[in-house]
């Protein structure tokens, strides 16, 4: 038996010094000092051996064992420096190559219409102002011509907060009131602003409805302006924002806070006019609803109706956003969806 152990102490030395890698050097590891190796079955077979054998197989076993171990830890660790040192040589980095880009976020898509839709505004002489999102009754409805109990509060679900009079702004439309009398000056300076912000109604989520959305309000006040300027202004933006080529129509409608009202259609961008399940085959888009400011929101705004006359009119980012990219679910906009998002 002593003359065995020592046979396979010699050729587990033998291969030891062949091994280059880090998987043969584990089979070795296996084959030899594992739970079923040769040297830890050859241990265990000590108690087989006559009793005056025990004493030196079990002393020479055990130092075979120890050099073993101790050249498989030193192997290991050579091997280990070995394969670092290709990697490292192998995976060099080249300092020539141009650097990775850094993905970096983009603007939300009602955002990019958004600041599209300022730049147009700006560049017809208006400009921005800012309203707040929480509003009083009274500046949401009242002097907007819409006293409590009027009908026409069925229009707007109210999201109502537990102070009473004090909601979350239904549309951006109170905002002119604001502007009103922050540049009017008492009603006697003509004001031309756009409002944006969110708006907020109690409604059902759907694929074309949001309990929150964006809006721009439109305001101007000054001498003589009438609908003819309504019109003309709405049909430039629109040729704008949807292309010169596109068609606009005007449909009468009702607001209690203009006179006389209307809705604005853009020939549908995506059929061109011919009819598609977007437009719902009539070939026209709406996005927009206007009018002449009511007598009663001017005197409450400051003005004198008998001097002075305006427009106002209220666009939809999202609206727009999805009519100019075909976007059928309003819902996407606050999904958060990285997939959706990244498109734009």
């Amino acid at each position: 038996m002593l003359k065995q152990l020592e046979t396979i102490y010699t050729n587990a030395l033998n291969e030891l010094d062949t091994i280059t890698d880090s998987d043969t050097l584990t089979i070795w590891f296996r084959q030899h000092l594992g739970k079923k190796g040769e040297i830890t079955l050859a241990l265990r077979s000590t108690a087989d051996l006559p009793k005056e054998e025990r004493a030196a197989f079990g002393q020479r076993a055990n130092v075979i064992k120890n050099d073993l171990t101790a050249q498989y830890e030193a192997r290991e660790d050579l091997i280990r420096q070995q394969e670092l040192a290709r990697n490292l040589e192998e995976g060099a980095i080249d300092v020539t190559l141009p650097g990775r880009r850094i993905p970096t976020g983009g603007l939300h898509p009602a955002t990019q219409t958004l600041r599209e839709i300022y730049a147009i505004w700006a560049d017809m002489g208006f400009q921005v102002f800012r309203s707040r999102d929480v509003e009083d009754d009274d500046t949401n409805f009242t002097l907007l011509n819409i006293p409590p109990h009027h009908p026409a509060r069925d229009m707007w679900d109210t999201f109502h907060v537990a102070t009473p009079g004090v909601i979350l702004r239904t549309h951006t439309s109170p905002g002119q009131i604001r502007a009103m009398h922050a540049y009017g000056e008492n009603g006697t300076k003509p004001v031309r602003v756009i409002l944006p912000g969110m708006c907020y109604r109690y409604e059902q989520i759907s694929a074309r409805s949001e309990i929150q959305f964006n809006q721009v309000e439109g305001l101007a006040v000054g001498h003589n302006i009438r609908m003819t300027d309504l019109k003309g202004t709405l049909a430039e933006f629109a040729r704008r924002l949807f292309g010169a080529d596109k068609r606009v129509r005007f449909r009468g409608s009702y607001f209690p806070f203009t006179e006389p009202s209307i809705e604005v259609d853009v020939e549908c961008i995506l059929c061109e006019g011919q009819g598609c399940p977007v437009c719902k085959y009539t070939g026209w888009l709406e996005i927009a609803g206007a009018g002449m400011v009511h007598p009663v929101v001017l005197q409450n705004g400051g003005y004198d109706p008998t001097q002075w006359s305006g427009f106002a009119f209220g666009l939809g980012p999202e609206r727009s956003t999805m009519l100019k990219h075909g976007i059928k679910d309003i819902r996407y906009f606050w999904g958060n969806d990285l997939r959706f998002l990244e498109q734009f």
